[in-house]
């Protein structure tokens, strides 16, 4: 049969995580012909050798390098047969059929990119989605994630939404969309490599689609500790999409806000 679905998994020393994700889209995705590939990011703990003994029909690339997110998802889908990526961590744990997601996908052309509703490990909500970076949200990161009442309170009324950026711990397009924009950046490390690439695809003229009522839990961590990489991914970020007047002001913002950050670090702020 041939692979419509593949479904890709970046791994580096998730070993922990790495049976209930992998039971969960066995679970949901059972009338889909699909494939699995995990590239491992050369982890230390014993998530090869787990794969191997408990997955064996599960694709593994073990990379002798840690290659980061956006690499490594690259990597892997060189590997990929389906005309349909999934790209999820491996830290997650998906809660509903993604048959009738990719439907959705596959019935519209003007749809990129597809995201879901994203919930912590208490499965309480938490935003998968924002808006691209403009002054005021470099200036002031929160806005970043305000896009309106319904998306700050987890409560929508409507089946979907168009939006900026889909956070990159579950994107669903087409293989021939991430071909288009060369997949993920690669200057990227980790963080905001996901904004970057919700941006290539706006500028292909392509929807960024946020459908709330499919969910998946995601076991996320984020601490101020990790600040330092979010700003330099902003960096990295505003030196690609802007330019001019723009560039500078948008510069500006962000350089007050890591300055910002900085004093509250060393005071012990917030």
């Amino acid at each position: 049969m041939k692979i419509e679905l593949s479904v890709i998994i970046v791994n580096y020393n998730g070993v922990h995580y790495l049976k209930d994700c992998i039971d969960s889209l066995y679970q949901n995705l059972s009338n889909i012909a699909f494939e699995i590939i995990v590239l491992d990011n050369n982890s230390t703990d014993d998530s090869r050798a787990y794969l191997i003994t408990n997955f064996p029909e599960v694709k593994l690339i073990e990379s002798k390098i840690n290659h980061g997110f956006g690499k490594g998802n690259n990597e892997a889908v060189k590997s990929a047969e389906g005309s349909y990526l999934l790209l999820i961590n491996n830290d997650t744990v998906v809660l509903d059929s993604i048959s009738p997601v990719l439907e959705i996908l596959k019935s519209d052309a003007t749809i990129g990119v597809i995201g879901i509703n994203m919930l912590n490990a208490k499965k309480e909500y938490l935003p998968a989605a924002g808006n691209f970076p403009n002054f005021q949200n470099m200036f002031q990161m929160n806005k970043l994630l305000q896009i309106g009442t319904e998306f700050n309170l987890g409560n929508f009324s409507n089946d979907k939404y168009e939006v900026d950026w889909l956070g990159g711990s579950f994107l669903l397009l087409r293989s021939e969309t991430y071909n288009k924009i060369n997949g993920f950046d690669e200057d990227y490390f980790l963080y905001v490599e996901d904004v970057d690439f919700s941006k290539r695809i706006a500028n292909l003229g392509l929807k960024r689609i946020f459908l709330p009522n499919y969910y998946y839990v995601h076991f996320v961590g984020f601490s101020k500790a990790k600040n330092p990489m979010l700003i330099k991914g902003y960096e990295i970020y505003i030196s690609k999409h802007f330019s001019g007047v723009d560039k500078l002001l948008v510069t500006i913002a962000l350089k007050i806000n890591k300055l910002v950050k900085s004093i509250k670090k060393a005071f012990k702020i917030d």
